[in-house]
């Protein structure tokens, strides 16, 4: 086994749900070449599918599906923000996403510990349209049905 000199400290930690998941359209553009480690995870939270094409998170008490992705450049999260629309200095009602830390879990439910995902308000999903994922799996290119998921 090779030694890592990376430390799970000096790790950018953000929980992925749409288009930022392998396969997804965002991932290659953002992602791919910049992550160290992917896991696939759950969150607690609702999730909703936006008629413009991606999906949105809120807090809640159901399962939201995705990965857990590791970066080790901290600037990955100033071009998260970017395509999210979020600025930490802009009112939270300004952004379209808010950046927040969140529990992580594997899928046999131990924590993973804490991680970045970007949500929006109830109140901004409702203004845009968005319809409940009662499973908690979103896909926009239909590669990463829920079905290979294994959790």
């Amino acid at each position: 086994m090779v030694e890592s000199n990376i430390k799970l400290s000096d790790l950018v930690r953000v929980f992925v749900y749409g288009t930022l998941k392998p396969s997804e359209a965002n991932y290659k553009r953002y992602c791919a070449g910049k992550v160290v480690d992917i896991k696939r995870a759950f969150v607690e939270g609702k999730l909703f599918a936006l008629p413009m094409g991606y999906p949105a998170m809120t807090l809640g008490d159901s399962k939201v599906y995705g990965y857990l992705l590791s970066f080790t450049n901290p600037r990955i999260l100033n071009e998260l923000d970017v395509l999210e629309n979020y600025q930490p200095t802009r009112q939270a009602p300004k952004n379209l996403y808010n950046r927040q830390i969140i529990e992580v879990y594997e899928p046999q439910s131990l924590s993973l510990g804490s991680a970045w995902v970007y949500l929006m308000t109830l109140e901004q999903v409702d203004q845009l349209g968005g319809l409940l994922q009662p499973d908690g799996w979103w896909s926009g290119c239909g590669l990463t049905a829920k079905h290979n998921y294994d959790l």
